[in-house]
This record gives C-alpha cells, sequence and structure tokens, in this order.
C-alpha cells in the first residue's frame, strides 16, 4: 500500500513537534509506601518531522507505549524516548505523562483514613545529541490563612483552599512524597480527604496560628528546594482561590541559577 506520510513534502518547512495528545493509558509509578502504584494518565507523545517529509506515523506511537506496557514509569522514559526517535527516524522526541497519585492520609486527631489525590506529571525530552531532559511536575492542596485579615479583624480570619504546584529536575530519583510533604509543611495547613469534628477544630486551629501569604508559601517552599542538593532547577507557584475575593491570588519562583 502507498506510504502517504512517507512521501515528500516541497513546502521546505519542518515541524518542532507532531505526535498525539490526551492518551488515556494505564501506568505504574513508583510507590514508597507500597512499592507501586497503577493508576490511569494522560499522555502526550511528539517528534520532530523535517522538512521533507509529508507527514509522521501516527499509530507508532501507540505502538511503542504497548512494547514498555505496564512499566511506563518515571525510571523508564529515557528508554520510551529513544524508542521514539528510532521507529520514528525522528532527531528529537517528547513525551508528557500526566496522571493521579493516591497517597492514603490519617486525619491529624481520630486517625481516620482516606485518599487523597495529587496531580502529577513527568515531562521528557531528548535532544539530537541524545540529551536527556526531564521535569517532575506536582500540584498540592494546600490550607491558607491570611495574615493581614487576621491582624486587623476582631473575629477570626479569611482563609482559603490554594494549590501550590512544584517542578523539578534533579540527579538522582525524586520521591513524589517528599515533594508533597515540603509544600504541606510551608502552608498554613494541609488538606484532607477525611475529617471528623475533633479533627476540624486541630486543623483550623492550626491555621489560624500558622497564617500564610502566597508570597511566604513559594518563598518557604523555594529555600527548601534550594538548600536540597539532589535539585538542580526548580519552579513554584502559588495560587489562593480567595474566600472574599472574585479573583485569586498568586506568587510564581523560578530557579534562574540551575536547569
Amino acid at each position: 500500500m502507498k506510504d502517504i506520510q512517507n512521501q515528500l513534502d516541497y513546502r521546505n518547512v519542518p515541524i518542532d513537534k507532531v505526535g498525539i495528545k490526551n492518551l488515556q493509558y494505564p501506568i505504574t509509578v513508583l510507590d514508597r509506601k507500597n512499592g507501586y502504584q497503577h493508576t490511569v494518565a494522560s499522555i502526550n507523545m511528539y517528534v520532530d518531522l523535517p522538512h521533507r517529509n509529508k507527514g509522521t506515523h501516527m499509530s507508532r506511537f501507540v505502538e511503542i507505549l504497548h512494547l514498555f506496557r505496564p512499566e511506563i514509569s518515571l525510571k523508564r522514559i529515557a528508554e520510551v524516548l529513544q524508542q521514539m526517535k528510532e521507529h520514528l527516524n525522528a532527531a528529537s522526541s517528547h513525551l508528557e505523562v500526566t496522571f493521579p497519585y493516591f497517597i492514603e492520609k490519617k486525619a491529624p486527631v481520630t486517625q481516620a483514613p482516606g485518599l487523597m489525590d495529587y496531580a502529577c506529571s513527568f515531562k521528557g525530552s531528548s535532544d539530537p545529541s541524545g540529551k536527556i531532559d526531564l521535569v517532575v511536575e506536582v500540584a498540592v492542596p494546600i490550607t491558607s490563612v491570611c495574615p493581614c485579615s487576621k491582624e486587623i479583624s476582631e473575629f477570626g480570619a479569611h482563609n482559603q483552599r490554594g494549590e501550590v504546584r512544584v517542578r523539578t529536575r534533579f540527579k538522582k530519583f525524586i520521591w513524589i512524597e517528599d515533594v508533597i510533604r515540603l509544600v504541606e509543611e510551608a502552608a498554613s495547613c494541609d488538606v484532607y480527604s477525611v475529617l471528623k469534628r475533633l479533627d476540624e477544630k486541630c486543623v483550623t486551629e492550626r491555621s489560624f496560628t500558622n497564617p500564610k501569604f502566597v508570597e511566604d508559601i513559594v518563598r518557604d517552599v523555594a529555600l527548601q528546594l534550594k538548600s536540597d542538593e539532589n535539585i538542580t532547577w526548580f519552579s513554584v507557584s502559588a495560587e489562593n482561590f480567595e474566600s472574599i475575593h472574585n479573583h485569586s491570588a498568586y506568587a510564581h519562583i523560578t530557579d534562574n541559577n540551575g536547569g
């Protein structure tokens, strides 16, 4: 059969990224407590396309994933990227894997168990020289209490749920759990899926004794990441979904000394 994608293109325009997006696929990720965790990811896969080629072979992307099933894990991203380049005759390749990661978290007083989900992603690329770039991102829900509101109000202070996003490059493997713990310790209080009344009292009082602006949160997280010799680059952002404003509060820091 005629291979249309493999025909010559005469427009002389190379394409930076061509491939597939939003493929739902089962993957395995390392779990510090249980060894492994099975989850379902949304996967994007791209390669470059030279100016002379009309198109790429989209089906090969899915075929490559099937070669690694069920071990589409952080430790094998370099292998997947190399297979993409070889199977698709490409100079560069890109893989983005976004998935929910679940951790059992007990309420602070009653110890009632519940599952918390955290949005995570691995983003890897391989350039024409074979150099691998890998960035891990973790989104962590948090609670914050406004220091200004607490200072000026006779009764209480406004508080809100927020989200902190941390992106890192690193020398050695980094645990998702460590990033989550670091962020939660920098917030006014962390978030739980199950809270009894005694637990609600505890987290409310903990939050109000530890007020934080978004600026405080990103600075505290950044200081911890800077002190970790394993982290070579990071970016951290905090967004508070304000309870008394019709907008979010936002802060962001990028480490410009690494990467």
